[in-house]
Order: C-alpha cells, then sequence, then structure tokens
C-alpha cells in the first residue's frame, strides 16, 4: 500500500495534510497530493481579519437579540442600527454577553458610554447588562417582542379550553395570524369564535388590542394613554395568563414606551437573524459556535474590508 495524501481544512481554517491508505501500483506508484482548500474555510479565516479592521465609533443605536445556534443554546446578536449591520455576536444570552460587547467596541473605536438607545426584549439579563455596561443607553422593549407574549398567553388560554370546547382544535393558526391574512374557511371559524363566548375569544381580541396599541399610536402620550387602559382591561380579564401579562407590561411600562420615543425597533433585526439561520441550515449546522458567528459577520456585519469576489465579474467601464 502506497500513502496518498489529502488536504483538510483544519480548526483554525488552514489545511492540513491527512494520510489515506491507496493501493500501489497505478501511474508509477507515485503519490496522489491534494492540497485544494475548502472555499468556507477560506472564507471564515478572511472574515476574522477583515473584522478586526472595522470602526464602531459612530455606534449609539443598539437592538439586541438572540438567536439559536443549536438546541437549548444561543448566541447574542448586537446590531448597528444606523448602517443595519452585525457588530458583534457572542455565545450565551446573560448579563456577560455586554460585558464582551463592550470590550470588542472599545476595541474597534467604539464608546460604550455614547449608546443612547438599546432595544431588545424584556430579558431581565438583558436590563442589567444594559444598566452596567452602557448606563447612558434608554432601554426600549421591541413592539415585536412585547405582542409575542400576548400570543404566548392566548395559547395558553386555547390549551387549557381546548379540553372543554373540542372545536377549537386547530384554530391556533388563525389565532394567531392577522386578520388580513385569513382564508376563507378561517374567517368563518373566527366568526363563530366570537359568537361563542368562549374564554378563548376573549384572549383573541386582548391580543389584538395590545397589537393595535403599537400599530396605530404616534406619540408617547397616546401610546401611555392606549397601554394603560389595555393594562386595565387585562387585569380585569379573569384570564390567568393575561392578568400576569398586564401586571408584567406595567411594571416594564418605560421601556414599553420607549419605542415612542426613539423609534427604534427589532424589525430589521429578525430578518438578519433569518439569514444567520438560513446560512447554518445550508451547512448543516456548525460544530462550534466559533464557526456560526464568524458566518454571521459575512453575512450580516457589511464588512467594509473583504477582499473583491473573484467570481463576480467587473461591469464594462464608462
Amino acid at each position: 500500500m502506497v500513502a496518498a495524501r489529502i488536504g483538510v481544512l483544519g480548526g483554525d481554517g488552514g489545511v492540513r495534510d491527512r494520510a489515506l491508505p491507496r493501493p500501489a501500483g497505478g501511474a508509477g506508484g507515485t503519490r496522489a497530493r491534494c492540497l485544494e482548500p475548502t472555499a468556507s474555510g477560506a472564507r471564515l479565516s478572511t472574515t476574522s481579519r477583515r473584522r478586526a479592521q472595522e470602526s464602531r465609533a459612530d455606534l449609539t443605536q443598539l437592538p439586541v437579540d438572540e438567536t439559536s445556534s443549536r438546541r437549548g443554546e444561543y448566541i447574542s446578536v448586537f446590531f448597528d442600527a444606523k448602517q443595519r449591520r452585525l457588530a458583534f455576536a457572542t455565545r450565551g444570552r446573560d448579563a456577560s454577553t455586554f460585558k464582551r460587547f463592550a470590550e470588542d467596541l472599545t476595541q474597534h473605536g467604539g464608546d460604550p458610554a455614547a449608546i443612547t438607545e438599546v432595544s431588545m426584549d424584556m430579558s431581565k439579563a438583558f436590563q442589567a447588562g444594559v444598566r452596567t455596561q452602557c448606563p447612558q443607553a434608554r432601554i426600549s422593549f421591541d413592539p415585536f417582542h412585547v405582542v409575542q407574549l400576548a400570543n404566548d398567553a392566548m395559547d395558553q388560554v386555547r390549551r387549557a379550553e381546548t379540553r372543554q370546547a373540542p372545536e377549537l382544535k386547530g384554530s391556533r393558526w388563525a389565532l394567531l395570524k392577522s386578520t388580513s391574512n385569513w382564508n376563507t374557511k378561517q374567517i368563518q371559524s373566527m366568526h363563530l369564535l366570537q359568537r361563542s363566548g368562549l374564554a378563548t375569544a376573549r384572549a383573541w381580541r386582548l391580543k389584538e388590542a395590545l397589537r393595535s396599541v403599537f400599530r396605530e399610536a404616534i406619540t408617547r402620550a397616546q401610546a401611555q394613554a392606549l397601554l394603560t387602559a389595555w393594562i386595565s382591561w387585562a387585569r380585569r380579564s379573569r384570564l390567568p395568563a393575561f392578568k400576569r401579562l398586564g401586571q408584567t407590561v406595567r411594571s416594564r411600562l418605560k421601556g414599553s414606551l420607549g419605542h415612542f420615543g426613539s423609534g427604534l425597533s427589532n424589525g430589521f433585526l429578525e430578518s438578519m437573524n433569518g439569514l444567520i439561520q438560513a446560512a447554518k441550515t445550508r451547512a448543516r449546522g456548525y460544530r462550534t459556535d466559533a464557526r456560526l458567528i464568524l458566518m454571521a459577520y459575512l453575512v450580516c456585519g457589511r464588512l467594509k474590508h473583504l477582499p473583491a469576489n473573484p467570481w463576480v465579474t467587473a461591469g464594462k467601464p464608462g
């Protein structure tokens, strides 16, 4: 047997030789050699080097969220709202992620004290991180995440009531969808639901009322009046899930109103998370979070110092 060798991608993105058994003979018994590096390894290695050249000196508005890296594990993603690009990503979703963000921001010419607005969900860990690392920043809770809490509360009511009301089976998607997206069957079933007197019907109306606050209110004063009325309704609803949600919104009213002052939200960030998850799906997952984070920088970071794509044909001059 004569050893053939093939180049394989190492953990740092470089190429390693690996011996493979090969029958003797062939073209004079010479060794075959393949040292062509994989494209993904080269891209990730380049991404890491080029990101070190990026400046974050003008970062002042910071949407923050987490996205799944694998089942039960997450990475936190920090975006530049003005440039709509990924500024930093790190493993975990606790308060320490903000410490790592602040250190990275300083290394790239930014100042954590210069951040004026942070948009996020109602995570207590994220709130603690903001207060510690970005003391000048105002917290605003993203409207999508606030309404998502109402969706969760409504689904709790529906699941509990389905045991006594079998007609609710199959209604979950109609309850969650926007009314403008209902098909004919869903319009009919929701019409019957509103005439039924079931608790799920009240839960749906509460959820839609909260959504309308963020859709229709223009000023902070309008939003405060509407949210205060909604909290009162939720606490008198006789629905435990919504009574708890009403108390949650009341205790975090200042952050819930922050969106109407800054206009900051995580809307574009959700689409960026979709790009990250799509990249993970194409790769059939990544062995380490570090690899996923580097790919996130590549697809969402809008890095300014990457080399020109050799596969894109340059346009004709003039």
